[in-house]
Formats: C-alpha cells, sequence, structure tokens
C-alpha cells in the first residue's frame, strides 16, 4: 500500500468523460457551492464560438496565471486530447510566461511611481512624428 496521495483534479467532469475530481477534492467546499461550480465549468466547455481545443490552450494560460497544478495538467491532457499539437501548448505557454513578465513590470512600475523612486533611468519617449513635406 502506497503512502502517496492520490493526485487531486480541482475541476468536474465534463461532457466528454474526462475524469472527475477526486473523493478528496472540494472537502472543504459547501455542497450547494459546489454544485453551482460545477454547473458553471460545464457550462464553460459546452460548445460555443470556440472551438474545444482553443478553450483549453486559454484554459492553460489560465492555470498558470492562477498558479493550479492540478488544472494545468488536466487542461494540457485535454488540449492534447481535443487535438493541440505540442507546438501549440507550447505556445500558450509562451503567452503565459509574457502576460506574467509583463504583470512583474507593471507591479513594480507602479511601486517605483508610488514611491518616486528610479533605481535606473528608463527608456526614453519617442518623439512625436513630424509630418511628411509633399
Amino acid at each position: 500500500m502506497s503512502d502517496e496521495k492520490p493526485h487531486h483534479q480541482p475541476f468536474p467532469e465534463d461532457e466528454e468523460g474526462a475524469p472527475g475530481p477526486q473523493a478528496s477534492s472540494y472537502t472543504m467546499v459547501d455542497p450547494r457551492f459546489r454544485e453551482i461550480y460545477f454547473q458553471f465549468y460545464k457550462e464553460t466547455y459546452r460548445p460555443s464560438v470556440l472551438d474545444r481545443k482553443t478553450k483549453e490552450l486559454v484554459a492553460i494560460g489560465a492555470s498558470l496565471a492562477a498558479k493550479c497544478q492540478g488544472c494545468l495538467e488536466g487542461h494540457v491532457k485535454k488540449a492534447l486530447k481535443f487535438g493541440a499539437s505540442r507546438e501549440e501548448v507550447s505556445e500558450a505557454i509562451a503567452i503565459a510566461i509574457g502576460v506574467n513578465a509583463a504583470a512583474i513590470v507593471d507591479l513594480t512600475d507602479i511601486a517605483a511611481d508610488n514611491m518616486n523612486l528610479r533605481l535606473f533611468p528608463g527608456p526614453e519617449k519617442p518623439q512625436p512624428r513630424k509630418a511628411a513635406k509633399k
């Protein structure tokens, strides 16, 4: 018998029969709120203007932003299942890296403004373009 805890999946089973949450999941969520969440989750994956592969690629980025390992693993598996290539999954991850980096820059810019602090000179502001003479 293994002492390993079962891997927990933080999202419910979808219409495609993907594994649902483990018995150890959602034990601190009131069942009525759990059901509301399950219904919301299922609704977001119903057919709509975005195909399922695209939804899973978006979910990969959101999982990374939310720092949800179980979500990330589940959505990578689903993205591949719904036809995403390795390159598409990798690009979704790269976009999440870029957005996260921009968020860090944004936070530090706001902190610098709030503290009236400049550790290094910033980039020069572009000069307005002059209209070309005819």
